[in-house]
């Protein structure tokens, strides 16, 4: 489906898109574009890559200009142009908002005026009962492609939302790592604090999935297991042969308990496509009577789908799901190569 064609990945000098060229670059794919604003990334892939099919484009999504330049001539894209750390966020909300939103609304605009085939927008389940502002711009971004979706005849626009990758940059599985080849305590925020586990290629499935799968406005989440933070920390320390202390810390600022996916109102809507949900968007004409007058009775009776209620890893199940990925496969053969 992507042979001779074009691909756009905004925000491509990230763990995304450095997982999507490993899946493509080998493939008939004609081109695909790595449009950031971080140069020095840039050049980094560009020597580790030293292939013809990629293209690097430096500019930035807030940018209307330079988004307009790099979709021209695009026949896909994938857009994970985002801000993502939740402190950085916090401290500077308008920043997320610029980012997180109004760059979404400069791509999608910028598609469907060059006549681009699909867009799929990356979301993330910070984004579901938001407690932080990186989570509140992400929430915005959700509804902008699906207001998006509505107008736009020509350009297929669809979402996808899943939880922290594991191993990916700022979250627990490398700090925790860090802690042990150091000898320090590992800083538990709560051991029943549960989080989805999800590896990189399940977050390219997911939107590949959402590509083939997709009609305008949809938005797809992938089923995960999940684990508490508690036995994250003991399955590690097991694997690496080690006995760190453990300290709890508490639940830190614009953190939560539970992550969510699905909210009730989402899970009602949703449809069951085996490995994943589907929630449809809604119709596309203005219908206000949803918000005054139709209700739903079902909604009472469901819950949202979060990492407190998906499937729990045991310790031995989730052993192997560490194993199985590759940061922690290296970390580990290199710890036991000392």
């Amino acid at each position: 489906m992507f042979k001779d064609k074009t691909l756009l990945i905004t925000g491509g000098t990230g763990s995304f898109g450095n997982a999507v060229l490993k899946r493509f670059l080998d493939t008939e794919i004609a081109e695909i574009r790595i449009f950031s604003r971080d140069e020095k990334k840039q050049d980094d892939m560009r020597k580790a890559y030293n292939n013809n099919k990629l293209k690097f484009l430096l500019g930035d999504v807030r940018d209307i200009t330079s988004v307009k330049n790099a979709v021209q001539g695009v026949d896909y894209i994938f857009h994970a142009a985002a801000l993502k750390q939740v402190p950085s966020c916090e401290f500077f909300p308008l920043e997320a908002l610029k980012t997180n939103a109004l760059g979404t609304e400069n791509v999608l605009s910028s598609a469907i005026e060059e006549g681009v085939k699909k867009v799929v927008c990356l979301s993330t389940d910070k984004a579901v009962y938001p407690v932080n502002a990186m989570g509140m711009s992400k929430a915005i971004m959700e509804k902008i492609f699906m207001a998006k979706s509505r107008s736009s005849k020509d350009t297929l626009i669809c979402g996808t939302r899943y939880g922290n990758v594991m191993a990916s940059r700022g979250s627990v599985i490398p700090l925790f790592i860090e802690q042990i080849k150091s000898g320090r305590p590992l800083t538990i925020t709560d051991p029943d604090m549960t989080r989805f586990l999800m590896n990189l290629e399940e977050a390219i499935d997911l939107v590949l999935f959402a590509f083939q799968n997709a009609q305008p406005g949809d938005l797809m989440v992938k089923k995960s297991p999940a684990s508490t933070i508690g036995v994250l920390a003991q399955v590690l320390k097991e694997l690496f042969h080690v006995d760190n202390e453990i300290e709890i810390i508490g639940v830190r600022m614009g953190e939560k308990m539970h992550e969510t996916l699905l909210t009730r109102e989402e899970r009602a809507a949703a449809l069951d496509m085996s490995d994943y949900f589907r929630v449809p968007a809604e119709e596309s004409r203005l219908n206000y009577a949803k918000y005054f007058s139709d209700g739903n009775r079902s909604l009472g009776e469901l819950q949202e789908y979060n990492s407190s209620n998906t499937h729990r890893l045991t310790a031995q199940e989730l052993k192997q799901t560490l194993l199985d990925c590759e940061y922690v496969a290296e970390e580990l053969r290199m710890w036991n190569s000392q």
